[in-house]
């Protein structure tokens, strides 16, 4: 699987050095087009990695986040990644970006999915920069293992939308970006830390089957090489 490895001594090692690659990305977008676009994941994992970058200087009103999937609760649940975007991220120079959130508040998960597929950047042309994080059952955004729509979800010739997505391991029912979405990013990076999910990402990379494991599909059939940023 096509893929590049970037180790990191340690978590706050890694959170810098992503920060800066990704502020280089989106000045590099915004130099080139006028405007970027950033869909980033939830999680603990993110947390430094949202602080530091929340310090980098570019040109924040310029930047359009979203985040590549969210549980269908609002702002201020304690679960929602909105609300962890909002506390780690959005502030400090960060604090003029765009954020366009997944979650409205609809009758329904189906209704609001439709509702962020007409606003959210990257439904359109290739997000500038995507970072995905990976649980320890192999999923990554809200692809899970046993997803109810877990195939439409992968289906790479399906147009690039917002979907709903509910599954054993999920919790709540989730929104999320389909891969058509998200696999031809610009800058499209897998971030994970510790041994548990560097022995869970190897078993991805040795093995075949994306059911089991929706992760292997960044790996085997994005159209950007994922480049992995790990620090144990």
């Amino acid at each position: 699987m096509a893929h590049e490895m970037k180790t990191f001594a340690t978590g706050a090692a890694l959170a810098e050095g992503l920060a800066d690659a990704v502020a280089a990305a989106l000045s590099a977008a915004i130099a080139r087009q006028g405007e970027a676009t950033l869909a980033v994941s939830g999680g603990s994992t993110p947390k430094a990695f949202f602080e530091a970058l929340s310090t980098r200087h570019l040109d924040w009103p310029k930047v359009k986040v979203t985040l590549v999937d969210e549980r269908f609760v609002p702002e201020d649940n304690p679960r929602s990644n909105h609300l962890l975007v909002k506390t780690h991220l959005l502030k400090n120079a960060a604090a003029t970006a765009q954020f366009v959130p997944l979650y409205r508040p609809e009758a329904s998960i189906e209704e609001a999915a439709l509702k962020a597929s007409d606003v959210i950047p990257g439904m359109k042309e290739p997000f500038d920069v995507v970072i995905l994080g990976m649980g320890t059952d192999g999923h990554t955004a809200s692809f899970f293992p046993g997803g109810d729509h877990l195939d439409a979800a992968l289906d790479l010739a399906l147009p690039r939308r917002v979907m709903t997505m509910e599954a054993p391991g999920a919790g709540e029912a989730r929104l999320t970006l389909s891969f058509s979405a998200l696999q031809d990013a610009g800058l499209l990076v897998v971030h994970i830390e510790g041994a548990e999910k560097k022995s869970v990402l190897d078993k991805a990379l040795a093995g075949t089957d994306e059911a089991e494991m929706p992760i292997r599909s960044v790996l085997e059939r994005a159209a950007t090489t994922p480049e992995i940023y790990w620090a144990p």
